[in-house]
């Protein structure tokens, strides 16, 4: 859902790109720079603030007391490269995956609109090479809203795929880890033809992960197809079937990486459940130890190893700009193919990697309670540390 969203604010946001603004929203500024800057700080700036307001968070203090660590910039880094060694499996293969991928990614994030605009501009180059800067501003110009226009493709597959792909996915990644069975049963029960229809659409053998390496051969094809493709209604075509592995770049790692941190997080505190109701403070004091292994930590790990690329994309691309690119207005520039090429043998690793991924999270079965609490257990436990906890942790779908 959260992918599905983005898809929308894409595509309001190439939209927005598109439309001559200034005619429309004059009051947000004078260029089309100027007023789209006003719209992504108002738009980011609302939904944090709904996020903050709306989202509730587990209180802390109904937690086990953790040992406190040491603070300090040592200590920082200390944890968060010990808590890189202690990455779950499939956690460390994404972000893996995640690396090599964004590698890719990012060049064609920066320069796919500019990729177009190349493509429109060649033609009108070749013909009068010698334009003046104000022929060239406005060819520019038009061949920017040409550029966005292919993002707006992109961004509506992006969404399409995003809305009907699950639907064909078969489950990989969505095993309860700690689920009562009157629970279950009455999920068994409960049979609609709106849902055996959504059965009848899964693809046998079509997993999360073979899905997502399917999108990593995608986008590395249309990489290189930008090599060798020089028509606006092929390179539109090319961008916008780029937009599946965009959507599926949105989703298949962070399904992955969620559920098996919320399997880890049920595991952990159904060990401590156990441990108080049997009192086993050796069992406590291990499971005290995994909490640098918790969602926050992982997640931001994640974040690493996507924003890292970007580091590693930008310098090779400006070594290949340097020694590629020809001077604004100068016919035959095709340094920008170039470089998108360069990011699809990138992700070609990232799709030998992603084949490494297990499509099944896999946990200890001796961590998992194989049968729920009494509720005079509950009472007892409330009682005694003045904690309440749910009975079901599932809810693991995509």
């Amino acid at each position: 859902m959260a992918s599905r969203i983005i898809g929308i604010g894409n595509i309001v946001g190439y939209l927005a790109g598109f439309l001559d603004l200034p005619k429309y929203v004059w009051f947000f500024g004078n260029t089309q720079f100027q007023i789209l800057c006003v719209i992504a700080c108002i738009a980011l700036g609302s939904t944090v603030a709904i996020s903050i307001i709306t989202i509730k968070e587990r209180d802390p203090r109904l937690e086990v007391a953790a040992p406190k660590s040491k603070g300090g910039i040592i200590s920082f880094f200390s944890t968060v490269f010990r808590s890189i060694r202690r990455l779950p499996p499939n956690t460390r293969k994404v972000c893996e995956v995640q690396f090599f991928a964004w590698i890719g990614f990012f060049p064609q994030l920066f320069y796919s609109s500019s990729y177009i605009g190349d493509i429109y501009v060649q033609p009108a180059l070749e013909a009068n090479p010698h334009m003046s800067p104000e022929e060239l501003d406005r060819l520019y110009e038009k061949a920017t809203r040409v550029g966005t226009f292919a993002l707006l493709v992109y961004a509506i597959t992006s969404l399409a795929t995003n809305v009907l792909l699950p639907f064909f996915i078969a489950p990989s990644y969505d095993a309860p880890a700690y689920e009562s069975t009157s629970s279950l049963r009455s999920q068994r029960s409960y049979t609609t033809r709106f849902s055996r229809l959504l059965e009848a659409l899964v693809i046998p053998g079509l997993t999360l992960r073979r899905a997502w390496l399917c999108s990593h051969l995608i986008f590395a094809t249309c990489m290189f197809s930008t090599l060798i493709v020089r028509s606006i209604a092929a390179a539109t075509a090319l961008i916008g079937i780029v937009g599946i592995s965009w959507a599926l770049t949105l989703w298949a790692p962070f399904a992955i990486i969620s559920a098996e941190v919320s399997k880890r997080d049920a595991v952990r505190r159904a060990r401590q459940f156990q441990a108080r109701l049997q009192s086993q403070s050796h069992d406590l004091e291990d499971s005290l130890e995994e909490k640098e292994d918790q969602a926050g930590v992982i997640l931001g790990i994640h974040n690493m190893s996507i924003a890292t690329p970007q580091i590693l994309a930008t310098i090779g691309s400006s070594i290949l700009f340097k020694f590629l690119q020809k001077p604004r207005g100068t016919p035959g520039d095709r340094s920008i193919a170039v470089v998108l090429a360069a990011g699809g043998v990138s992700t070609l690793v990232a799709a030998w990697l992603t084949s490494r991924i297990k499509d099944e999270v896999e946990l200890p079965g001796e961590a998992v309670p194989t049968e729920e609490p009494t509720r005079e257990e509950r009472r007892s436990l409330s009682r005694e540390r003045g904690l309440v906890r749910s009975g079901s942790y599932s809810g693991l779908e995509y």
